[in-house]
């Protein structure tokens, strides 16, 4: 390629980062169950929304699932499609609207107050969900079909539309393994990698194999190829930062190995040379969560740090980490 090719190369691969273009992972077979979900779910809350509010109404309704749709059925696995999300979105959002357009009289002071409470109030539930804001929007400036309604708009037609789009995403999804809906019921499951290539710290990832890693889910996931870049540098940093090292370990503080489910541990130092001479120095601790609880070993100050991934300490009946100060990448 000659300097004149690549230097307009990357000048169009600039402009498409700009505005946020990027080449899309999913295959023809993704794009089409998507289009027809979108297609039974629409049907079915049109079909639900004309039973209670006449034609024009009904529109607006439609307008703001249509938007759900895209969402439940485009992108099933997003943190902003989940049952929770599209559930709490809707109904947050049309108890706001309702309540602004009954009790601030000016039409567009009540829209952009709605829309804003809206956008608040589904942060502090954890269910953003963004057709949300066109719901409270549509409570607004539905017009007298809509107003008519009053609070029953919370429910008939917009609480029972998503419900009903939540249910159809569900079925429908579940007869795509790769794409279960919610999120929580994906089967996905990678291939099996053997210990030496997990070990070897050689194996560095890097943003083409996420990329290939996004294309090979086969489903649209909410995130770009360079944000889970981005993303894996920090943990990886968060992870040499916070690592416990040898000189680290105190008599009496307690460690975890930050596994999952029967290979979690939480360890108390109740025994240790202190100042550390060696790395090799031997300390005794016991086990007071996970498996093994109620044990007594020992072992080296570097065999614990192996295993040790951070400090904890106990609030209440919970576990916490103890965190170290980190800095992300700017």
């Amino acid at each position: 390629m000659s300097i004149k090719n690549s230097t307009a190369a990357n000048k169009i691969q600039s402009i498409h980062h700009f505005i946020g273009l990027e080449s899309n992972k999913t295959g023809h077979l993704e794009k089409w169950i998507s289009a027809l979900g979108g297609l039974v779910g629409i049907f079915a809350v049109t079909f639900i929304s004309q039973r209670f509010l006449d034609l024009q109404a009904s529109t607006w309704v439609v307008a703001s699932m249509g938007a759900t749709a895209v969402l439940v059925f485009a992108v099933p696995h997003g943190p902003l499609s989940q049952p929770w999300a599209v559930l709490g979105g809707h109904l947050v959002s049309a108890v706001v609207g309702v309540a602004c357009a009954r009790w601030i009289p000016d039409v567009l002071i009540a829209s952009a107050i709605a829309v804003a409470l809206a956008i608040g109030s589904m942060h502090y539930l954890r269910c953003i969900h963004p057709p949300g804001g066109a719901t409270a929007l549509t409570a607004v400036i539905g017009g007298p079909g809509l107003h008519a309604l009053g609070f029953q708009y919370v429910l008939t037609p917009v609480l029972l539309n998503a419900v009903i789009i939540v249910l159809i995403a569900i079925l429908f999804n579940y007869a795509f393994s790769w794409r279960r809906y919610p999120a929580a019921l994906s089967i996905m499951h990678p291939k099996t990698i053997s210990n030496e290539t997990l070990n070897n710290e050689e194996e560095k990832i890097n943003q083409n194999d996420l990329q290939a890693a996004l294309q090979a889910m086969g489903s649209t996931i909410d995130i770009s190829g360079e944000d889970l870049a981005y993303i894996y540098q920090l943990a990886r940093q968060n992870k040499l930062t916070n690592r416990v090292q040898p000189a680290d370990l105190k008599l009496g503080s307690y460690y975890s190995n930050g596994e999952y489910g029967t290979d979690w541990q939480v360890r108390h130092v109740i025994d240790m040379s202190s100042p550390m001479k060696s790395a090799d120095d031997l300390l005794i601790y016991k086990i007071v969560a996970g498996t093994g609880r109620r044990s007594t070993n020992t072992c080296s100050f570097n065999n614990f740090t192996k295993w040790a991934n951070y400090e904890v300490f106990l609030n209440e009946n919970s576990w916490q980490r103890k965190e170290k100060e980190f800095v992300a990448f700017v």
